[in-house]
């Protein structure tokens, strides 16, 4: 739970995390993004093997042309019986499971030091969260225009709440749900 006083403190497991809150920081499209996904993903099917059913790579990110965080996000996609498996696989791997951080449908990482910054999910297919992302990502990567669009109000936002990332998400939610709807008509998801 945010506290104001710029951290955010939770319990996962019984462990009383705390953490300083990020800052916000948009940069134009990197072409160096879908290597890097590539090489976070190829580490991370190999420790999942057949676990891993897809590994999607989602987020600002994955959108041509369009700036982001430079944070690459990737939904690795198991069934739900194979959610404890892939949990285990990918601490194996030195991430650190953080719970869902209040979203059900999907199991969240901290990364690995050696690598990047990137956010790391597990979800079982099908689940509204995984949904989500892959609802977004194929609207904007159809929809350049609304790519654009979403993109000046990132950096608008980014500017306003540099040192708040939980108000810049608050911020751009109720374009992210217009557009979420839109998707949804859109590829007949309801």
């Amino acid at each position: 739970m945010p506290d104001g006083q710029g951290f955010h403190c939770r319990s996962v497991r019984g462990v009383l995390l705390i953490w300083v809150m990020q800052s916000v920081s948009m940069v134009e499209y990197d072409p160096e993004w879908p290597v890097r996904f590539k090489e976070l993903r190829d580490r991370i099917e190999a420790a999942l093997g057949p676990l891993a059913l897809a590994i999607e790579d989602v987020g600002s990110t994955s959108v041509p042309n369009m700036c982001a965080k430079p944070i690459i996000d990737l939904d690795v996609v198991v069934r739900a019986e194979d959610v404890p498996a892939a949990i285990s696989a990918v601490e194996a791997l030195g991430y650190r499971h953080e719970g869902n951080l209040g979203v059900a449908g999907r199991e969240a990482f901290r990364w690995v030091a050696e690598f990047p910054e990137h956010h790391l999910y597990v979800c079982p297919e099908g689940s509204p969260a995984l949904d989500r992302h892959l609802l977004i990502r194929n609207y904007l990567r159809k929809h350049p225009d609304v790519a654009r669009e979403y993109a000046a109000l990132k950096k608008q936002l980014a500017d306003k709440y540099h040192d708040n990332r939980t108000k810049y998400q608050a911020a751009k939610s109720e374009f992210v749900d217009g557009m979420l709807e839109k998707a949804r008509e859109e590829f007949g998801q309801r």
